[in-house]
Parts: structure tokens; C-alpha cells; sequence
């Protein structure tokens, strides 16, 4: 299990109507075939030995003992195959017939679980199975196997855990399936053969997602195929992998295709301890040992370079939800501290764009006059004229007040009062005109009885790249949950909604190298200090962040992922450069967040000492920057 990965499938084969050999010879390929695929737990359809719609057949005792030493000669073939294989079958036990499933391994038959919800259509010849039952029976002459209820599958290395349930097993008020993850369980299969019907398919991949999502697992389920009798109803073959609420794979109606993909149980794991604190049914689970995992690289999964950002599909809406929670988080804060204005500091930067469009929409929200906008424009040392120019553009096309404030004779008093030497470009060369700016904004925000919005977004608090008590600070912070590649994708959106001569000023921001301006522009006048350049690109540092913070990844996997997805783009020694660098900042700049003002949470990857991202100021990155120096070695 490469990096915290399981390569998994769900797969329909080929089979005929309760010809046993000629499924078992079908099951046969297949195994074959996906285990030279790397595949780790391969999943078939419900009774998928004989055919699920046999009807009456199943009343035949030759035939159920057929199927059970087809099972028996299907676990024989699985010897030398590390894969978990789960077939199902109808098996006879103490007097009464059962719908299984099995789950067979390198020779060997683990566990055999019967369904515990039955159809009224089954009913016919299935008994449900008491979910208490939990027996060990005699299988074969040289080996006994777990019939059970209360059994799921755990890898002895790993420590991956697989339980099992029956078609509509999923669907009862305590499906076995909530058992399974309460105890442990990472991935749950389900073996299934539910007819073709108008708006279930919905209604079953609704379900997956939402059980996924509530109990942090994955989800693999098979259904039956075509192979299946069209006498009364089809079956479509329609398999789903899930994985935390989001469908990963699914096969279309009728293609006699598999789903197969990797997922990714480390994640999985880790949302569990995060999130789940007790289990009410725990204690009546009991592990099968086995040891199916094994070390596969990554080939099939596709991973965004800019996972903040949704898919191209979904962007208009889920860019829409985002501004109107900044903006109306905003407009509730205005209205409740009876400000008069809103006071922001203009740079012709991307941040403080975004800010304003959010401090617009608020104004629209309180139906306020957007000339108590109090936008300031604070030219200094480094300013240039482009970025100058679109910000006094920007702030007349949003009908806001417009001031500009230049601080270059104030900072060089400040410097003259502390003694410092102009011509040396330091960090209180550069801090001191940031806190210059922050100590105007508040100040004009006590002369209009305003409220200072904050620009600073999620990249740039998860590095510390902002001053100290500077552009640190502010009264609320509209993007204080915005990464910076997100921020990109929410102007370019309000360009295009806006249109007219604001989107050619929101372009022309979008085109401007990312920069605070602190130092001298170059002879020619364009901007020498350039942000990427100093702490590393933001798509790298965005990428790092979701992948440590979201889905809790150490080292090892985050630069796994990241020569995967950037492969192309990036060579090892510079993702690996700024990987180091990423866990350095955001080790080292903690004691900003800890006191950073309040902000509007939007996704789910925060940073607030509030309840987000709870971390001691002085924590050390000792043992995470050790293993990010053994990853070029």
C-alpha cells in the first residue's frame, strides 16, 4: 500500500444462468487479469457463483452443493495471488440456506458472510441471517473459516480493515456496513444484484455517498450484469467506488466494464481519528488476519494541481457560494458593530481586489451607499505605476471613495527615528512600510467610525508571509480562508460577471506578477521583488497545504503526490526545495495565526486559532523537516 493507497475494482464478469463451471472459469480471468493489474481487493456481484436470478434453482441441494465446491475450487486457483477476492454464492448452513458473500485469499476461503436483510423477493429461498451469528465452521479437510456476521478482513501489516455487506444490507435502519466502520473498518464492499429500475441508480449512489461521507470510508460496490435473466428485469452492471462522500468511479449501464482505482485508506484513516471520537459497536467486531496489501505505485487516480479549485463544471456555482458567504459574513459584521464604513487598503494586487469586490457585494447586501467604501491607495518605495493605476481604476469603477495617502515622508521620519539607514533594504526596510499602512487604515477607520477589512489570504497566513502587527492585522478578514490560487480563479470569475471596463481592470490584475511592493521597482520600472521568487510558487505551496492540512499526509506522501501531479512541470530537487520550505514557515510562523483577527471560514481547510487549526506557537518541525531531507537521498 504505496503512500496509504489500495488499488481497488469492482467488476461484473461474463456469466450465464446458473452454469457454475462457466463462471467459475469467468471469475478465473478475472482475478488473473486484475491482479496483474495490481489490484489489491477485487470485488464481484452478489451470488455472481451461480447467477443471482436463478429462481427456484436455488431449491436444488445438488446445485447449492455445486456452488460450494466451485467456491472451494475458486479459493485453490487464488494460491500464489496476493489479492482479496469477494464472490458471492448461496451456501447451505445448519438446515437453512443463506445468501453470502465469500472473501478468499492466496488459497484459502477467510470468512463467509451471510446478508441479513433479504428481500421479500428472496425470501422465497434465502433465510436472513441473525446478525449475531458469528460461528466458525469446517470448510475444506485442512482449514476452518469464520461464517459470521461480526467478522471483517484486516491486513496483519497494515492495519487495513474490510467489511462486508449484501445489496440491500445498505439500506436497513443498522446496515452491517455502520458496524464495520464503527469498529474500524476503512472500506466497506458490497456485493450486489439489484435489478435495473427507473431512478434507483440515484437513489443507491446517493446512498454510497452519503454513508462515505458520514463515516469517513470507502465504498466499493458490484453489481450484477447482463449476464444476468431477462425474464421479468434487467440488470446493468452499474459499480461504484467511493471514497469520503465523493464517487471516485462508476461504470455506465450496461458496458460490461470494471471500476478500478486506488483509494486512498491513509486519508481515510486519518479523517477517522480526526472525526470520530466513539463507536457505539465496537466491541462485537472480531478481525480475520490476512495479509493482502501490498506495495503498488500509483497509475490510475488523477490528482488536481490546484485542489482548492472545483471542476470546471461546478466552478460558476461553487465561485457564486463562496462570494456571497464572504460578503454576507461581512455585511453581518458591519451591521453588528454599527460601522459607517468600511475602510480597505487598495494595492492593485490580487488580495486586496478580491476584498473589495467582497466589500461591494456586502454594501449591495446592506443596501449602503458605496461611497462609504473608504478605499486608500499608500504608494511607497515600491510601488509601480501599473499596480497604482489599477488600483485608483478598480476603486472608481466599484463607486468607491478614493484616497491616496502616500507614505514614503512618513516612513523615512519613522527611520530617521529609529535610526535606521535608508539604503539598507532589510526586513525593517519592508516592515516598517507595511506597518505604516495598517497604522493609516486604522487610524482613517476611528475618523469615518469604519471597520478595517483585511486582505491577507490562507497562503499567505500558512507561510507567515505578511508583517507582524502590519497586514497581519485588521478588523475582519474577508479572505482569511481564500488560497491564493483560489483568490485567481474568484477575480477571473468577477471579471467575466461584471464585464465592461471593471473586467479589463480585474484582467489586467490577474496579469500582474504577485508582489508586496516593499522594495524599489527596477530601472525600468517594473516590479523587482516578486513573491514566488522568495517563498516558492503558490500553486506548489497551495498544493502542500491541502495535502497536509486537509488529508493529514506526512512528508513522504505529500512529495510522492506532488512528482506525480507536477512531474512534468517541476523537477524533484524543486518541489522537494520548496516542500522544506513550506514545513520550515509553517512551523515557524504559528504565533502570527495564534493571534489573527476574526475571518469568515469557507471550505474545509482552515487556519484559525479559534477552532480550526489549534498548534502551540513554538511546536517544532524537527521530525517533519528530518524526513523531507531522506526524500532525495
Amino acid at each position: 500500500m504505496k503512500y496509504g493507497f489500495l488499488k481497488v475494482a469492482a467488476v461484473s464478469p461474463q456469466l450465464k444462468v446458473a452454469d457454475i463451471k462457466f463462471n467459475v472459469a469467468s471469475l478465473k480471468e478475472e482475478i488473473a487479469n486484475y491482479s496483474a493489474k495490481g489490484v489489491e481487493l477485487l470485488v464481484f456481484p452478489e451470488l455472481c457463483l451461480c447467477g443471482a436470478s436463478c429462481g427456484d434453482l436455488f431449491f436444488q441441494s445438488f446445485f447449492i452443493k455445486e456452488c460450494k465446491q466451485a467456491l472451494q475450487e475458486l479459493a485453490s486457483f487464488s494460491k500464489g495471488y496476493s489479492t482479496l477476492v469477494y464472490v458471492g454464492l448461496p451456501f447451505a448452513y445448519e438446515g437453512k440456506l443463506y445468501n453470502c458473500a465469500a472473501a478468499i485469499l492466496n488459497g484459502q476461503v477467510l470468512g463467509i458472510f451471510p446478508k441479513t436483510n433479504v428481500t421479500e423477493q428472496e425470501s422465497r429461498y434465502f433465510s436472513p441471517a441473525d446478525a449475531e451469528t458469528d460461528d466458525v465452521i469446517a470448510l475444506a479437510n485442512d482449514y476452518d473459516t469464520y461464517f459470521s456476521c461480526n467478522a471483517y478482513v484486516q491486513d496483519e501489516m497494515h492495519g487495513v480493515c474490510v467489511g462486508c455487506e449484501l445489496g440491500e444490507d445498505m439500506f436497513a435502519d443498522v446496515p452491517p456496513s455502520l458496524r464495520y466502520v464503527n469498529a474500524g473498518a476503512q472500506v466497506i464492499v458490497n456485493l450486489s444484484a439489484m435489478e435495473e429500475l427507473i431512478g434507483r441508480a440515484e437513489y443507491v449512489e446517493n446512498t454510497i455517498k452519503a454513508f462515505s461521507a458520514r463515516k469517513h470510508c470507502g465504498y466499493i460496490l458490484a453489481n450484477a450484469g447482463v449476464g444476468e435473466t431477462t425474464s421479468g428485469c434487467v440488470y446493468s452492471g452499474r459499480n461504484y467506488i467511493a471514497e469520503n462522500g465523493k464517487i471516485l468511479q462508476k461504470t455506465q449501464p450496461f458496458s460490461e466494464n470494471g471500476a478500478m482505482i486506488e483509494l486512498d485508506v491513509g486519508f481515510l484513516a486519518y479523517e477517522k481519528r480526526k472525526k470520530e471520537k466513539s463507536s457505539f459497536f465496537n466491541q462485537t467486531v472480531a478481525p480475520i488476519a490476512a495479509s493482502f496489501v501490498g506495495d503498488k505505485s500509483l497509475a490510475i487516480r488523477k490528482f488536481s494541481q490546484t485542489p482548492f479549485i472545483p471542476s470546471e463544471d461546478e466552478q460558476a456555482e461553487r465561485f457564486e457560494q463562496i462570494l456571497s458567504m464572504q460578503s454576507q459574513a461581512l455585511a453581518k459584521r458591519i451591521k453588528h458593530t454599527y460601522a459607517k464604513t468600511a475602510v480597505i487598503g487598495i494595492s492593485g494586487g490580487l488580495d486586496s481586489t478580491l476584498a473589495l469586490l467582497v466589500v461591494s457585494r456586502a454594501f449591495d447586501i446592506l443596501k449602503k451607499d458605496k461611497k462609504e467604501i473608504v478605499a486608500i491607495t499608500m504608494p511607497g518605495f515600491g510601488t509601480t505605476g501599473k499596480t497604482f493605476n489599477n488600483a485608483l481604476a478598480l476603486i472608481d469603477e466599484m463607486g468607491a471613495t478614493s484616497r491616496t495617502i502616500n507614505i514614503s515622508d512618513s516612513v523615512l521620519q519613522h527611520f530617521k527615528d529609529i535610526g535606521h539607514d535608508v539604503n539598507q533594504t532589510d526586513v525593517t526596510y519592508e516592515n516598517a512600510q507595511a506597518r505604516m499602512r495598517t497604522l493609516i487604515l486604522m487610524d482613517v477607520s476611528n475618523q469615518t467610525n469604519g471597520l478595517v477589512i483585511g486582505t491577507g489570504d490562507l497562503s499567505e497566513i500558512a507561510l507567515g508571509w505578511c508583517t507582524y502587527n502590519g497586514d497581519h492585522m485588521s478588523m475582519y478578514s474577508v479572505n482569511s480562508s481564500i488560497p491564493k490560487t483560489l483568490v485567481k480563479g474568484l477575480v477571473a470569475y468577477e471579471a467575466n460577471r461584471l464585464g465592461g471596463a471593471v473586467q479589463s481592470v480585474l484582467e489586467s490584475v490577474l496579469g500582474t506578477e504577485i508582489s508586496p511592493e516593499l522594495l524599489p521597482p527596477e530601472k525600468s520600472g517594473e516590479i523587482a521583488q516578486k513573491t514566488e521568487d522568495l517563498v516558492g510558487p503558490y500553486e506548489l505551496h497551495d498544493f502542500y497545504l491541502y495535502y497536509i492540512i486537509r488529508r493529514g499526509c506526512c512528508p513522504k506522501k505529500v512529495f510522492a503526490l506532488a512528482k506525480y501531479v507536477f512531474g512534468e512541470k517541476y523537477d524533484e530537487k524543486t518541489l522537494h526545495k520548496w516542500l522544506k520550505n513550506f514545513y520550515k514557515r509553517f512551523f515557524t510562523q504559528q504565533f502570527k495565526r495564534s493571534c489573527a483577527p476574526d475571518g469568515v471560514k469557507i471550505g474545509s481547510v482552515g487556519l484559525s486559532s479559534k477552532d480550526e487549526w489549534v498548534m502551540p506557537s513554538d511546536a517544532c518541525a524537527t521530525l517533519w523537516l528530518e524526513e523531507v531531507e531522506k526524500l532525495l537521498q
